[in-house]
């Protein structure tokens, strides 16, 4: 039970941090939509696999 509120906390720690990280860039007006289009979907893939290996990639 507790390794498993470990990894929840930890992926919602770094989920929030990613989220964080690719709405910075949306901030600054000299940065349009499609320039940052390709970070959101790297982070989008990211955020899916460290979940996948969290939680369902269990051998």
């Amino acid at each position: 039970m507790k390794d498993k509120i470990t990894t929840i906390l930890g992926v919602i720690l770094c989920t929030a941090f990613l989220i964080g990280l690719a709405t910075t860039l949306t901030r600054s007006m000299m940065i349009g939509f499609f320039d940052v289009l390709p970070v959101y979907l790297l982070m989008g893939m990211v955020i899916v696999m460290m979940c996948y290996e969290a939680f369902f990639d269990k051998k």
